[in-house]
C-alpha cells in the first residue's frame, strides 16, 4: 500500500505552517496504523526533507504524544508480513474530533 500518495502531499501544510493553531483545532489529514499492535499516527504537517519525507502528527504508541516521524521509518515496519497501512475511511478533520472518534470506536 502507498502511505503517501500525490492527493495526500498536496493537501498537507509544510512543516512548521500550523504552529499558531490550537492543537484541538488543527487538521489531521491522514492516519496510519499498524493492523498488529496500538501504533497510530495521524498526520497534521509534512514535507519533504534530505531524500525522506517528514510527518508531524499525534502518535499513540508506548505513548501518547505529538511528535515528527518519517516516511521512511513507517515503510521499514514490517513484523511477520505485516506492515503500517493508511485507513482508506479517513476523513480529514480537526484533531478534537478526531480523537473522539478513534477513542470511541476503541472502547
Amino acid at each position: 500500500m502507498k502511505l503517501l500518495t500525490a492527493e495526500l502531499r498536496a493537501q498537507l501544510p509544510e512543516l512548521y505552517e500550523t504552529e499558531g493553531v490550537p492543537t484541538e483545532e488543527k487538521q489531521v489529514y491522514a492516519k496510519f496504523f499498524f493492523p498488529a499492535g496500538n501504533w497510530t499516527w495521524f498526520v497534521t504537517e509534512g514535507s519533504e526533507r534530505d531524500g525522506d519525507f517528514i510527518f508531524f502528527g499525534y502518535v499513540i504508541g508506548l505513548e501518547k504524544e505529538w511528535g515528527y516521524f518519517s516516511l521512511r521509518e513507517l515503510e521499514n515496519i514490517s513484523i511477520n508480513g505485516l506492515e503500517v497501512e493508511r485507513d482508506l475511511y479517513f476523513k480529514t478533520g480537526p484533531f478534537k474530533e478526531v480523537i473522539k472518534t478513534f477513542r470511541m470506536e476503541r472502547s
